[in-house]
């Protein structure tokens, strides 16, 4: 199973805020540091917002912030909210569907990593929020950082 890029681009978010001193930041400002396309980190930025994991606020002035603590945010929550389809196999128009046992494997390997997520919290993945911090500040700046040829993980 692969994550994928919006995924990737809404964990970056969350995991800057958590240890970005102030807490807040704009989509330039996270764009810059890890490469990213400023168009489809908006969007990434407005779903999260829906979904209850960032107050944003435009305008001069305007940014985001984490909508609750870090250690209320679990992770298997995100990635419920970014993922559009959870299915690791389209078993819907397969001609053994009937009696293959696969599609309920495959369900209970989905619903054992889910398990494993909401197991952890925003706060768990940013436990290291000096180191983090450190290397976010290290980081090239527009169109050299993370993701910018390789599209490395968050």
């Amino acid at each position: 199973m692969q994550l994928t890029r919006h995924t990737d681009y809404a964990l970056r978010v969350l995991i800057h805020l958590a240890v970005a001193p102030t807490g807040r930041a704009t989509i330039p400002e996270i764009a810059d540091a890890y490469g990213l396309s400023r168009n489809h980190l908006m969007k990434v930025v407005h779903h999260l917002g829906q979904g209850g994991f960032l107050d944003t606020q435009r305008g001069r002035g305007g940014g985001f912030v984490l909508a609750r603590p870090s250690d209320a945010i679990k992770l298997g929550e995100v990635i419920r909210h970014t993922e559009p389809d959870m299915n690791m196999a389209d078993c819907g128009s397969c001609a053994i569907r009937a009696a293959c046992g696969l599609s309920g494997i495959l369900r209970e390997a989905t619903a054992a990593f889910l398990a494993v997520l909401d197991r952890h919290s925003l706060a768990d993945a940013a436990r290291d929020r000096a180191g983090l911090a450190a290397l976010i500040a290290a980081l090239p700046g527009p169109g050299s950082g993370p993701g910018a040829v390789t599209g490395a993980c968050a």
